[in-house]
């Protein structure tokens, strides 16, 4: 393998939680007619930092039958998606420790783009965290992938093809290999390990050569 940088998807890859949506609907007996408008509508427009959250979903509270501030409202949300699997940060660390980069690439706005990188611990976790938010474009659009591509290659002279990706959504893998990224779609951790090992087996020094060469 000559894999020296690997993207990680946020939701469904390092986080395994059920969408919060879906937790809200049963704790607050919303139905998914009463919210599924405001994420088809406005809150694409806060994935790629066009909309401010905070504005755009604070009419939309009383609706939903929440009598807490917007702040309040923002903390549920977070924390009920907050279930980071630590199966998967542990091969994190053991790549890095392989002379791997690690990246989280992820489709979200900038208040949980900042949750995931503080309270998450992908700030101190990634070696970079991509966020939708940040770039203006969200996966599976190719202007997502090229930001991320000319970032690492402007630093490190990295190929697409030295580039591994792992998404839980097929979607995104075909938007990633338009552009010759070693995309692999991510069913369960086993599956993953599997591609992964080869990596693993590696020794650290081979690695860093491959990475500083």
């Amino acid at each position: 393998m000559t894999t020296t940088n690997i993207l990680f998807a946020g939701v469904g890859v390092m986080i395994d939680a059920e969408m919060f949506s879906l937790q809200y609907q049963k704790e607050f007996g919303v139905s998914n007619d009463e919210m599924l408008p405001f994420f088809t509508g406005d809150f694409k427009d806060c994935l790629i930092g066009k909309a401010d959250l905070v504005e755009k979903v604070t009419p939309w509270l009383p609706k939903w039958k929440w009598a807490g501030s917007v702040e309040e409202f923002l903390d549920f949300w977070f924390k009920a998606e907050h279930n980071v699997d630590e199966r998967m940060t542990d091969i994190v660390k053991k790549l890095k420790d392989k002379g791997i980069r690690c990246y989280l690439a992820t489709n979200q706005e900038k208040y949980r783009t900042q949750y995931m990188k503080d309270k998450m611990g992908f700030e101190n976790l990634f070696h970079h965290v991509f966020s939708s938010a940040d770039i203006g474009a969200k996966k599976p659009k190719k202007e997502f992938f090229q930001f991320i591509l000319n970032e690492l290659k402007n630093e490190h002279r990295i190929q697409p093809h030295e580039i591994m990706f792992f998404d839980d959504t097929e979607e995104n893998i075909d938007g990633a290999k338009e552009l010759d990224i070693d995309a692999h779609h991510f069913t369960d951790y086993d599956s993953f390990m599997e591609t992964i090992q080869p990596l693993l087996e590696n020794s650290e020094e081979k690695a860093k050569n491959e990475v500083e060469r």
